[in-house]
């Protein structure tokens, strides 16, 4: 490594020191004020301020979102690199998933980024983005192109484990009604057409698909209208269907096998089916290994080592994976609880969020992301190994 570069990351750490207590103070005020998908306005409010005050360019409602934003500072020309913030919460539970300290870890990141690198040739942007939970902020910012000509986007997330890499599923939420015809079950039974029958038979099909499926894809299902009167044949059913697979290649299949049981299911009982997607599909994530052992060399640094994840565990899915199958992305689980005490979206783990473990964890990230950041955009090499790194991904994983 070189002097210079060895020298940035002194003064990462100096800075990060000097505002841990401000970010702190961050972290815990979004803790305090939970705000769920796409109402985040004073979580927005707050981040944007605080990039302000340090010189950041502010541009807000990016794409559309009122609760999005993007900062920039830098000359502009050469590379880019982006600190992705989340600080949407979970309703009922507050910040049970920890987005106040990925919010917090990612600014900090940029603001000690900014002083320490002074003038620079690049750019670094932080980017607000809203609704993870419920929404996928993310999507509509990449179909936006407010990822276009970024060569890195950054962030971390809080966790029961400690690894380098997020396994997360690709995922998309199905709608499937079907449409009989109503009748009385008792006086006139063969001029009905069981709306609800034909939804238990799609569940049942889909049961047998089920033992099937590859490692990663799953399916749950759950009835949102099955009918409003015993003495009535259902004339309308409708079931929401999660669907998850390791890849979006094998989600797409998993969709279509869905499409197919529920055709099949309407021919069989005489049923009107429509089967529609609701809300945004979240790609599987794909991870950069070139940047998260970067991120997980300057962690170490702290005294936090990360490891790889346990074979065949996925923990869910995220809207990163829209970012990280279009530019090189690291998202790594950094535990601020032990799994043997709970998990995340749990009331222990939001507790986790706002206690001293989390205030190390979310400091320590800080300093690893900002200094992750400095390598892309004062080493280039770097920068070309983790776009190599993608395209490989991208042809062994379609």
């Amino acid at each position: 490594m070189d002097a210079g570069l060895e020298a940035v990351f002194d003064r990462v750490r100096q800075e990060v020191a000097v505002r841990a207590d401000r970010l702190w103070d961050t972290a815990l005020a979004l803790h305090r004020d939970p705000e769920p998908a796409y109402e985040e306005h004073q979580a927005a409010a707050l981040l944007t301020a605080e990039l302000a005050r340090e010189g950041f360019r502010i541009g807000r409602g990016t794409a559309g979102l009122p609760t999005a934003f993007a900062a920039s500072t830098g000359s502009g020309a050469g590379p880019r690199v982006a600190l992705l913030m989340e600080y949407d919460a979970l309703p009922g539970l507050g910040h049970a998933c920890g987005h106040n300290l990925i919010a917090a870890a990612g600014l900090g990141a940029a603001l000690a980024l900014r002083a320490a690198l002074g003038d620079f040739q690049g750019s670094l942007l932080a980017v607000g983005t809203p609704a993870e939970e419920r929404g996928g902020g993310k999507v509509t910012l990449v179909e936006a192109g407010v990822f276009d000509g970024v060569d890195a986007a950054l962030m971390v997330h809080p966790g029961v484990h400690s690894w380098s890499w997020a396994p997360l599923t690709a995922s998309v939420q199905v709608q499937v009604g079907f449409h009989g015809r109503a009748a009385h079950p008792t006086g006139s039974p063969t001029e009905g057409i069981d709306a609800l029958g034909s939804l238990i038979q799609l569940f049942n099909s889909l049961g047998v698909v089920h033992r099937r499926l590859p490692p990663g894809s799953h399916v749950q299902g759950v009835i949102t209208d099955g009918g409003r009167a015993t003495n009535i044949v259902p004339a309308y059913a409708e079931g929401l269907f999660g669907l998850r697979g390791a890849t979006t290649t094998a989600l797409e299949a998993l969709a279509g096998e869905l499409q197919r049981c529920a055709e099949g299911t309407a021919a069989a009982t005489g049923a009107a089916v429509a089967v529609e997607r609701v809300g945004r599909r979240y790609e599987h994530f794909r991870d950069n290994p070139v940047l998260s052992a970067r991120f997980a060399g300057h962690l170490a640094r702290a005294g936090i080592h990360l490891t790889e994840p346990e074979a065949g565990v996925y923990l869910g899915s995220s809207d990163i994976g829209n970012v990280s199958t279009r530019l090189p992305t690291i998202h790594p689980f950094l535990a601020i609880m032990d799994a043997a005490d709970g998990s995340d979206h749990t009331p222990a783990f939001a507790a986790a969020a706002a206690s001293q473990r989390g205030r190390r964890v979310m400091l320590a990230a800080a300093e690893a992301l900002a200094c992750t950041a400095a390598e892309v955009l004062l080493r280039r090499a770097v920068s070309a190994r983790a776009w190599a790194a993608l395209r490989e991904k991208a042809a062994a994983d379609p």
